[in-house]
């Protein structure tokens, strides 16, 4: 390409056989002035005005990774991309926070591993079955998809973002065995159905519409848990989950502390905004973790109220660092 002080009309300038090119936040409209290099790998065009994808994209044969984030992207624009058969070995498609309706046809990339369409319209999970068994991370989040469908071919899926959507039932996650770590928080979820996940280090159910905790016990490897803002009434199903690090149960019904005791790796405690009374035999409930945990978070709840109540938790835990907002370390 000819140097800017050359000709500027000329937008960009490389080195010889560049293979990263970002454009973030250049607020483009088109690529017309825009070199795109046969030696790509990877091409991020995340934050622009784009409503069209240049055809020359899909003559760079060794493109692994294309970023479309954040653009104007709509169905019929991204159609393009499934006859582009130079770049079927692409790995990573991001068309997250664009202006699309419905999944997009990725049959032709045989290798992929990311697929993200957060952020879009999309209403239908329809159109998943095309996309390559080979995926690891799945990102559908803040969408209006209404039902879990056409996953269960994804046997070597880690990640799968369905929060933010308009999801009332957990299913279909029985074939996910390599399945790490599961955000479906801010649904209209009333359940917890696990289908035994054996492998789940992480999971949100965050704003949903639980009363239960019953239906983690077989996730025996979970650490993380996140089910803060929903209506559960009682701590319970947690005793076989042993190796969890951080238990978030903020925002709901709770009266007592349960079912946590031999939990001895458990580090993060949320347990604010409940209506837990008293800290008598907290001492008791937390025992497998007195030593190891660090945060705990018990503000809003009336026993945060009693004039002890914080020499009480430093006493109980010894190597604690923050309770609610005050910092210790």
């Amino acid at each position: 390409m000819e140097n800017q002080s050359d000709n500027s009309d000329r937008m960009w300038e490389y080195s010889a056989a560049p293979t990263v090119l970002d454009l973030t936040s250049y607020q483009v409209h088109d690529l017309d002035s825009v070199e795109l290099p046969p030696s790509l790998t990877e091409l991020d065009l995340t934050t622009n005005r784009l409503s069209a994808v240049d055809p020359r994209i899909g003559q760079l044969p060794n493109l692994k990774k294309l970023s479309l984030r954040q653009n104007l992207i709509t169905d019929a624009a991204v159609e393009p991309l499934s006859s582009w058969h130079t770049v079927s070995d692409l790995e990573e498609l991001v068309l997250r926070d664009n202006q699309l309706k419905k999944i997009p046809d990725a049959a032709i990339f045989k290798k992929l591993l990311v697929f993200d369409v957060s952020f879009n319209e999309i209403s239908s999970l329809n159109g998943l079955s095309k996309v390559s068994s080979t995926l690891r991370e799945l990102y559908v989040s803040k969408n209006e998809v209404t039902k879990m469908e056409e996953i269960e071919h994804f046997h070597e899926l880690q990640i799968l973002e369905l929060g933010s959507n308009r999801l009332r039932v957990m299913e279909l996650l029985d074939s996910l065995k390599n399945l790490q770590e599961l955000w479906l928080g801010r649904n209209r979820i009333r359940t917890v159905n696990l289908c035994g996940l054996k492998c789940i280090k992480k999971i949100s159910l965050q704003s949903n519409r639980l009363t239960s905790m019953i239906g983690f016990q077989k996730c025996v490897a979970l650490e993380e848990l996140y089910l803060s803002h929903n209506g559960i009434a009682k701590m319970e199903g947690l005793s076989t989950l042993v190796n969890l690090r951080v238990l978030d149960v903020s925002a709901n019904k709770l009266t007592e502390i349960n079912d946590i005791e031999n939990l001895t790796k458990l580090e993060d405690l949320w347990l604010n905004d409940n209506n837990i009374a008293s800290l008598e035999g907290l001492e008791e409930a937390v025992s497998g973790a007195r030593e190891k945990l660090t945060t705990i978070y018990l503000e809003r709840n009336p026993c945060a109220q009693s004039s002890n109540y914080t020499s009480t938790l430093r006493q109980i835990f010894p190597n604690i660092e923050q309770i609610d907002s005050e910092v210790y370390a």
